[in-house]
């Protein structure tokens, strides 16, 4: 430990950027109790490597960077972990109170231990600046059970959702996860400033971001999708850099020992193989994958089911061949070919989707009315299809809709939204979506994925 003292206090800072934590209404014990509910759920459906070596190289720069980070923000009540996760992705991210994952694609594509230490630094900065709850802090109405729930659900995604939560509101996961380009360079520069007192040369950092760039081919990676480039980041990390002295390099033999670990391990697994599984599949950022291609063919609902969670909000019953995709403020399941691209545009053709909307009155049909014409707006050639009828949904009072449109795959498409309210006044839907010539294949499965949706928001 000594060393690492020693490296510490040679570093000699003349103008180094001032980082202050933004506003917010929450207390490090709040950001602490968001944090560890959320990591049980992430351990809990991400596939967590247990292995000594790689867990506890992790730990040991980890553990490093928080010597190195600056005392005043160094908050005693935080519970700092540092966890690898067998996934292609090149992400890593950090929640409230200390938790921090990173995906084994991280350390495949470094080419040098500073360009982990690197990122890794850099969500410690989010940790310690607080910029979660702080994102928390600017939306209005959210309450801390709820905050808990959609971050875990923002990073697993898929079929355990990513905005779905107990008492979540529309849009509340784009708040905790994913932060502003003020907050992206603040941690950027704090991270800067941090490595190098830890014996790290900042300029890895900017390396890595741009490797990451380099292998978007065309579609931004994982990481960047929560964490929007400021501009310049190069530019500005190296005149960061230039402002302090860096202190003893540490011993670095460990990163190439641990990468050829990794090829001991089983295979790392996508978040589209996650989702095939049903598990997540946008994993806290970036848009939804498609599933399979619009216009093949789409395989009738099998007659196994198996259960998926929308986070702490609801369970549902769903066949055992459709998959998970998250968005925002939603979960669909959809089948093979159901889901992707058809003329520039994402579309649903085959399948359910369980979401959540802000009610725009305490009128259940008033709200109904309200999101059905949000729908009827994106989907010009969509129109309804009869009278409203009162049914119901988790056993609570709800509304049921009918529509109809045009299909991507051709001639007119059914469609169906049910409402029911929340407790927390917001207003829960499902929907189904079928061409009019399938209808009567997936009616037994529609009946039955609706029947078996239960909210526990109660």
């Amino acid at each position: 430990m000594a060393w690492m003292v020693a490296a510490i206090c040679t570093v000699v800072v003349s103008a180094q950027t001032r980082v202050t934590p933004p506003r917010n209404k929450y207390t490090p014990e709040q950001d602490v109790q968001i944090g560890r509910e959320a990591a049980a759920e992430v351990r809990q459906e991400y596939p967590i490597i247990d292995d000594r070596q790689i867990d506890g190289y992790l730990d040991e720069l980890g553990r490093r960077l928080i010597a190195a980070a600056p005392a005043d923000l160094k908050h005693p009540a935080f519970e700092y972990s540092f966890t690898p996760v067998n996934l292609k992705e090149i992400n890593a991210f950090a929640l409230p109170g200390g938790p921090m994952f990173v995906n084994r694609g991280m350390f495949m594509a470094a080419s040098a231990e500073g360009e982990v230490v690197g990122v890794m630094a850099h969500e410690l900065a989010h940790v310690l600046l607080r910029h979660g709850t702080a994102n928390a802090t600017k939306a209005q109405g959210f309450q801390l059970g709820a905050l808990a729930g959609a971050i875990a659900g923002a990073v697993i995604g898929g079929g355990w959702g990513e905005a779905i939560s107990q008492g979540s509101q529309f849009g509340l996961g784009t708040w905790l996860l994913k932060y502003s380009r003020d907050y992206e360079k603040q941690a950027d520069l704090l991270g800067a400033q941090i490595m190098a007192r830890a014996g790290y040369d900042p300029r890895d950092l900017a390396r890595m971001f741009e490797t990451i760039q380099k292998q978007a081919n065309g579609t931004p990676p994982q990481w960047l999708s929560s964490h929007p480039n400021p501009g310049n980041r190069s530019r500005y990390i190296a005149e960061e850099a230039s402002t302090f002295e860096i202190g003893p390099r540490p011993d670095s033999n460990g990163f190439a020992s641990t990468k050829r670990r990794f090829d001991t391990l089983p295979p790392a697994k996508s978040m589209a193989d996650m989702g095939r599984e049903g598990g997540g599949s946008s994993g806290g950022g970036g848009a939804p994958a498609p599933v399979g291609r619009i216009g093949e063919a789409v395989p009738a609902p099998s007659r196994q089911y198996r259960t998926a969670r929308g986070g702490q909000l609801f369970r549902v019953n769903v066949p055992s061949n459709w998959i998970a995709v998250s968005s925002n403020n939603s979960v669909k399941f959809v089948p093979q070919n159901g889901y992707g691209e058809s003329r520039g545009q994402t579309v649903l053709t085959h399948g359910v989707e369980l979401g959540v909307a802000r009610a725009s009155s305490r009128d259940l049909r008033q709200a109904t009315g309200t999101l059905v014409q949000a729908f009827l707006q994106g989907n010009p050639e969509m129109r309804i299809a009869g009278e409203s009828q009162a049914t119901r949904l988790s056993n609570r009072t709800a509304i049921g809709t009918p529509l109809v449109g045009r299909s991507a795959v051709g001639g007119t498409e059914r469609v169906a939204v049910y409402t029911t309210f929340l407790a927390d006044g917001n207003l829960f839907y499902y929907l189904t979506v079928v061409p009019e010539r399938e209808a009567d294949a997936y009616e037994v499965a529609f009946n039955r994925v609706g029947q078996s949706i239960r909210l526990n928001d109660r």
